[in-house]
């Protein structure tokens, strides 16, 4: 495969994070079993140049980083990954989100505090995977995304040749990998493109951005597929109850991207929407998205199952 399915595609982002802590093993081998296509990978880099799987630059909102190395945050009040090396990240419990103010983001998910789970490097999770293919005999996707890879670059650390280096070691650059690399970054997948010409990419596109015509003509330059904000697709909901529906997925589609919008929640609807199904009604049935990222891959997997797809 290319990194596309003839079916829509279950992208577990971050895990089955609806259920556990975020990019935690367990998380993982929870949302394989749930039956999600891709798992998803956030890269950052320690101090000494490992990747890890987290999903912001710093450790403050997901793990117990302050209780265990007080006064090593930046000025902004943030302890960033690149501040530590690998072997203090070791010592630190992941738990679940918190908010800025330290409120748990999603009080009816895990309970909050430390737990049982750490974080793990992206070669360890890479061989966890690995593992779990062997063990299960059905395969399952990859789907790593860069982070700020122009802020690490000012921090001393290229991410981008270290992610690549890693994803050619466990072999997800020979053609055909189940696989798609994302990233916010244009200039880097565009980079990543010249090196890597058959490697999937996806534009992760924020729903602060501005997409026009001019701007997916580019993307379709270099990329694969898009990963806009639902927020880009579902503009709202008219007085009459009809959905406002932007252009976004047909006009991509039309350029031969495909169009995986995240970031479906259970817990966390959108304003326009009454119900979980009623979402995934719309993207599915209607709208024939190509996947979508989620924090529940089972209910996800079940709609899809209950209607054949």
């Amino acid at each position: 495969m290319n990194g596309t399915r003839n079916r829509p595609s279950i992208i577990a982002h971050r895990g089955a994070s609806g259920y556990l802590p975020e990019h935690s093993l367990a998380a993982k081998a929870l949302a394989f079993g749930q039956g999600a296509d891709f798992l998803e990978q956030d890269i950052v880099a320690s101090r000494d140049g490992e990747l890890l799987v987290v999903h912001d630059t710093f450790l403050d909102y997901v793990t117990d980083v302050a209780d265990r190395f007080p006064g090593r945050q930046r000025a902004d009040g943030h302890f960033y990954c690149i501040d530590f090396d690998l072997a203090e990240i070791k010592t630190l419990l992941l738990r679940e989100r918190v908010t800025p103010e330290g409120h748990q983001q999603y009080p009816e998910r895990y309970p909050g505090g430390p737990t049982a789970f750490g974080v793990c490097t992206f070669e360890e999770e890479l061989s966890f995977i690995a593992g779990l293919i062997r063990s299960a005999g059905r395969s399952v996707g990859i789907y790593p995304e860069i982070k700020s890879p122009a802020w690490q670059r000012e921090q001393g650390i290229d991410v981008t040749p270290r992610v690549l280096a890693t994803l050619e070691k466990f072999g997800y650059l020979a053609a055909g990998q189940p696989i798609f690399l994302q990233c916010y970054d244009r200039d880097e997948l565009k980079r990543v493109r010249a090196e890597c010409p058959d490697l999937p990419l996806v534009q992760l596109i924020s729903s602060r951005s501005r997409v026009d015509a001019a701007l997916l003509d580019d993307t379709a330059t270099y990329a694969n597929g898009i990963g806009p904000s639902m927020q880009l697709i579902l503009t709202g909901r008219a007085p009459g109850g009809a959905f406002e529906i932007s252009g976004l997925v047909t006009e991509a589609q039309a350029r031969g991207l495909s169009v995986h919008p995240y970031t479906f929640r259970a817990d966390d609807l959108p304003d326009a929407c009454n119900s979980f199904d009623e979402l995934l009604e719309l993207f599915f049935g209607r709208l024939k998205v190509d996947g979508v990222f989620t924090d529940f891959p089972d209910r996800v997997r079940r709609w899809l199952n209950e209607r054949g797809q």
